[in-house]
């Protein structure tokens, strides 16, 4: 069992609390992205399923009934929620299929990829939701095209490959809220309470730390009182971002952030990337499938320092002040760098969060989020260093407004779980405003 998980010491002590019978109903993994703590939840899940005897109990190759549809991810007593990394996930099982049209592992890791996407658009889940009936068409697509490619020859997998992969994504951007909506928490308990078909249920949740209020205080009352023959498992980068009335509630397992070797061989027995194929280890290669790429990225987060050094410069104007020279800089290092892509800086708070929900897809993933406060705080750094080298002035407090109001931001959507667009108004609001103030 957990034979196909690599580098993770967290695996030995949850194998060892499942062999003696000491494992909780109620569990937390947590730790950086890309360090398998979904895949061993998925795992976990199949092991405590698996209806083989003696020495054949858990293996992967296991042919019983339960450990066949758990492969699949097509086990009714399956339960997955929460929003994570599919568009990138089933993009680079896509690439790893391109590689061999004709393995049968790399066929099994593409069509899990975009089950653990339909996963959540389960009856269960979707009972009663409006969106539902306009989502339909799509998973009916999705479900057709995950059977034509099975059946289909090597070599016409290519087409049916590249048609799942956008219908995944058009799902994805339609169907997925960035939170965990309380109803479908309200809907996880009653589905929990009834008895399973197999051994036990499974009711996974990932990304855990972004409920919404109602969904954390839902949740809250199934693992003061777990139901029986269930198993509850919390996904989350950080313990920070769960409710300490959760995580009293909860046994933790942490994962790490793979050392380069264990890395190197998730990419070459995983995604079949050759030795020597992809530089940026694991997490690197991943973030190569996302919507918008790092030159993207520093674009774009120069197109916003530009457009609040502006909105801040045209204020300063109307009160006759004179323009510091650390907003000068920033705003013409920045803008002529945004400029190169297109992008001509505006004073507008509307047009620059909806010209950045555009080119970014709407931040459909949390930790493009984070990046793009990351790549923000590492431009205004680089400006300061480039610009300022010579200046008297010092950028120490400009440097300083930057950090605290990108880290509030990044803990707004992480903790606080506020929406996006309600996210860069306030930041949008408070760093123009923080520059009048400083100057």
């Amino acid at each position: 069992m957990f034979e196909n998980l690599i580098g993770q010491p967290a695996l030995e002590q949850i194998r060892g609390d499942l062999l003696q019978s000491r494992l909780a109903p109620s569990m937390l993994f947590w730790g950086p992205p890309a360090s398998g703590k979904g895949t061993a939840a998925l795992e976990l899940a199949r092991v405590l399923s698996c209806e083989a005897a003696g020495r054949h109990y858990g293996e992967w190759n296991c042919g019983c009934p339960a450990c066949t549809r758990y492969r699949l991810l097509l086990h009714p007593d399956l339960l997955m929620l929460g929003k994570r990394n599919f568009r990138m996930e089933i993009a680079a099982s896509g690439a790893a299929l391109g590689r061999d049209w004709a393995s049968v592992s790399a066929l099994m890791l593409f069509i899990r990829s975009v089950r653990k996407l339909m996963g959540r658009f389960s009856p269960v889940l979707m009972e009663d939701d409006s969106k539902l009936s306009r989502l339909n068409p799509l998973l009916l697509s999705l479900e057709e095209s995950l059977e034509d490619i099975v059946s289909a020859a090597p070599e016409g997998r290519g087409k049916i490959r590249d048609s799942i992969i956008q219908d995944s994504g058009r799902l994805e951007d339609e169907g997925l809220s960035a939170q965990v909506p309380v109803a479908q928490i309200r809907k996880a308990s009653w589905w929990s309470r009834l008895a399973p078909q197999g051994k036990r249920k499974f009711l996974l949740i990932e990304n855990a730390g972004r409920m919404q209020e109602g969904a954390r205080n839902s949740l809250l009352k199934i693992l003061e009182e777990p139901p029986k023959n269930v198993s509850i498992l919390l996904c989350s980068t950080s313990r920070e971002t769960i409710l300490p009335t959760l995580l009293s509630r909860l046994r933790p397992y942490r994962f790490f952030q793979r050392d380069d070797e264990a890395e190197a061989e998730v990419l070459r027995r995983v995604f079949r990337v050759s030795e020597g194929g992809n530089s940026g280890g694991l997490t690197g290669y991943l973030e190569s499938f996302l919507p918008v790429s790092d030159e993207g990225l520093r674009f774009l987060a120069c197109f916003f320092i530009a457009s609040l050094a502006r909105k801040a410069a045209l204020s300063l104007k109307r009160a006759s002040s004179t323009l510091p020279e650390p907003l000068v800089s920033l705003g013409k290092y920045t803008a002529s760098r945004a400029e190169a892509s297109g992008l001509k800086a505006v004073p507008d708070n509307g047009t620059i969060i909806r010209t950045v929900l555009d080119k970014a897809g709407n931040f459909s993933e949390a930790e493009l989020f984070s990046r793009f406060l990351e790549t923000l705080l590492s431009q205004v750094s680089a400006c300061f260093r480039d610009s300022l080298r010579e200046q008297a002035a010092s950028p120490a407090a400009w440097l300083d407004l930057w950090r605290r109001k990108t880290a509030d931001a990044d803990s707004a959507l992480k903790i606080w779980n506020l929406q996006v667009p309600l996210v860069l108004e306030r930041l949008c609001t408070e760093l123009a405003g923080g520059m009048v103030t400083l100057s």
